[in-house]
């Protein structure tokens, strides 16, 4: 019972402001030589976490993408998704390898939201410009070919738009916080459902 309580204070603290918040801002672009990728898989807490620790990957910001509002918020971002601009080395890792990893972090089979977090900020979704969509698509016929999903797959590929990068508390969230990042994790039960979609 206590266990239980705990499980749904953290959930109802799960990926949510303090009470003092800095600003979202504009996406600044990338340095010479490194392209971007944008993902949505859930709280973004998570994707940052699990994005970053590719080889390759330069850089991992949380953001907003998808929606209308021209200046989203935490507080204020409705039709968004809660999404992760991936910067990346090509030399290193290419944009296909890197879609091909994102499938793995997400349940491709909800579009309800993303493990605990629910509602339409934290569906999965990926984000592409016109020289990206080929892969991306591609990616997504191998992964519903393989077999490998208990599933269908409904992740959609949609246009890329403006990406705004979120609050400053929200970025790095993993690294600055582990204790309370892993607590939440553990609690959303992220990874056990990750285990019941993938066919390993």
């Amino acid at each position: 019972m206590i266990r239980a309580i705990f499980a749904s204070l953290l959930f109802l603290f799960a990926c949510s402001p303090p009470e003092t918040a800095a600003q979202s801002r504009p996406a600044a672009p990338p340095p010479a030589g490194v392209q971007e990728a944008v993902f949505a898989g859930g709280c973004f807490w998570c994707m940052e976490h699990d994005m970053g620790a590719l080889p390759g990957v330069v850089e991992v910001m949380s953001g907003y993408t998808g929606g209308r509002n021209a200046n989203p918020t935490y507080q204020n971002h409705p039709g968004h998704y809660e999404a992760v601009r991936v910067r990346f080395d090509p030399a290193v890792i290419s944009y296909r390898q890197l879609v091909d990893r994102y499938w793995l972090y997400t349940d491709p089979t909800d579009n309800g939201g993303q493990f605990c977090d629910r509602g339409s900020s934290y569906r999965p979704a990926i984000f592409v410009t016109p020289a990206q969509r080929a892969d991306a698509e591609a990616s997504k016929r191998e992964i519903i070919a393989g077999g490998r999903v208990n599933g269908r797959v409904i992740t959609p590929i949609l246009d890329l738009g403006r990406f705004t990068e979120a609050e400053e508390y929200h970025r790095d969230y993993a690294r600055r916080n582990p204790e309370r990042y892993a607590q939440y994790r553990a609690g959303c039960g992220r990874d056990a459902r990750l285990r019941e979609v993938w066919r390993r």
